[in-house]
């Protein structure tokens, strides 16, 4: 299991390399071609997109993940209990959204320009969600290629449709091409689906057995998958409500819409993609300790349990620790490389010792939810998000700009990791 543990961390961290690169190249493509305004208002849509796409997957793929490693059920079945559940799940919000996306861009964006997009984020949640559905399937059997070739695939499609049709629908104005950017996702999110299948085993059969929905297994899986989608929903609340607050609290201090739309951009599209980077190793050791960690805790291995998260969060600083000190230094380099700016210096030099302890809250939120104490880690991210959003309140109001979203974002980063770090010593502690 040691042995599957590091094999399983060192082929998502090559393969996140490379969904890194490309990501890195599809923002850079995407901030040529759409400009600053463009990217700014791109970013007011993402917290509402990120938002639906916690309710659209419901927590499933890591309660699939969860249950599929401990191979005690019939896992077909278990997956095909659950798709039926996830498309009525999504059906209700693309339902929603075609109702109330004029007023979510006009009443709480205050950007007209966001409804286009808005729409096309119902279109796309049903393949988003199938695709990470199957992914947990994979990450519970400890086969992480699946994952990494279906991730490379879909961003090198996604690369190529934006190369090609960003240029055509900007000829018909900018909220057109920001809805087309959206939309891009449901054909390489299809083109993730079906590498997924091409790496089913060749004996793969379905049987009727399989398809007949089991109670048990649907009961289970949302056992785990409703206080982890609570987590996740909580955050996605408190972005989502980001940019709300953020807008009409500076409006009516005195700063100008063009001011915060540029400012939000700057953070939102430079800064934090820059702050985020390594998260793709963290996400990866986290992906690969799921499986490892809900094994071993469900068999009574607590020792184990405890040496494998400790192993997560040392590897996490390995990588974390070179890459603050070098964002610390020479903030404007990748700034200048990436996204051929110097703007959003002064925000990464204060930002970056932070996003230390949000390198390695990753893993340790990850082994909460795979000990299944998943409402503990809803909690801690509830009262993160409860002080985020009261402190982004009360700073913007302070006529400071964007650093009052600076501040709350440091403090949540700080509280969430402290909390969640505390309860997992504290659960291994009773039982070794």
């Amino acid at each position: 299991m040691k042995n599957k543990f590091i094999k399983s961390t060192l082929i998502l961290i090559i393969g996140g390399m490379f969904t890194k690169i490309l990501g890195m190249i599809i923002k850079i493509v995407m901030t040529r071609l759409l400009g600053t305004e463009g990217i700014g208002i791109y970013m007011l849509i993402i917290p509402t997109f990120t938002l639906f796409i916690a309710l659209a997957q419901f927590g499933l793929p890591i309660a699939i993940s969860k249950l599929v490693s401990e191979d005690k059920r019939n896992n077909k079945n278990l997956v095909f209990s659950i798709i039926p559940i996830s498309l009525i799940i999504n059906l209700i919000i693309m339902l929603f959204l075609l109702f109330s996306s004029n007023y979510i861009a006009n009443n709480l964006l205050h950007e007209p320009r966001c409804y286009d997009a808005l729409i096309c984020i119902g279109l796309v949640l049903p393949f988003i969600s199938i695709s990470s559905i199957l992914r947990g399937y994979f990450f519970g059997k400890q086969k992480m290629i699946p994952h990494v070739i279906s991730n490379i695939t879909e961003d090198f499609v996604r690369l190529i449709i934006l190369i090609i049709g960003i240029p055509i629908f900007l000829t018909r104005g900018i909220n057109f091409a920001i809805a087309f950017v959206i939309l891009s996702n449901v054909i390489s999110e299809l083109t993730s689906i079906l590498v997924l299948f091409f790496f089913l085993p060749k004996n793969f059969k379905i049987t009727k057995r399989d398809l007949k929905p089991n109670k048990t297994n649907i009961k289970e899986t949302l056992s785990i998958s409703v206080p982890t989608t609570g987590s996740r929903l909580i955050g996605s609340i408190g972005y989502f409500f980001e940019p709300i607050i953020l807008t009409s609290v500076l409006l009516r201090v005195g700063y100008s819409n063009n001011y915060i739309v540029n400012e939000y951009g700057i953070l939102s599209g430079y800064v934090m993609p820059l702050l985020t980077l390594p998260s793709f190793f963290t996400l990866a050791i986290s992906q690969a300790l799921i499986p490892i960690v809900s094994n071993s805790f469900s068999n009574n291995k607590y020792s184990y349990t405890k040496n494998k998260i400790k192993q997560g969060i040392f590897f996490s600083l390995i990588i974390g620790i070179p890459v603050t000190i070098f964002f610390i230094t020479n903030p404007s380099l990748p700034l200048k490389i990436i996204y051929n700016t110097k703007e959003g210096i002064n925000y990464i030099k204060i930002m970056a010792p932070i996003f230390l302890l949000h390198y390695i809250q990753s893993p340790i939120s990850s082994s909460l939810q795979a000990m299944g104490f998943a409402k503990i880690s809803m909690k801690g991210t509830f009262y993160g998000m409860l002080f985020r959003t009261l402190i982004l309140f009360i700073a913007s109001s302070l006529k400071i700009g964007m650093w009052g979203l600076v501040f709350a974002t440091s403090i949540n980063i700080i509280f969430v990791t402290f909390y969640d770090g505390y309860n997992v010593y504290k659960i291994l502690k009773k039982r070794i």
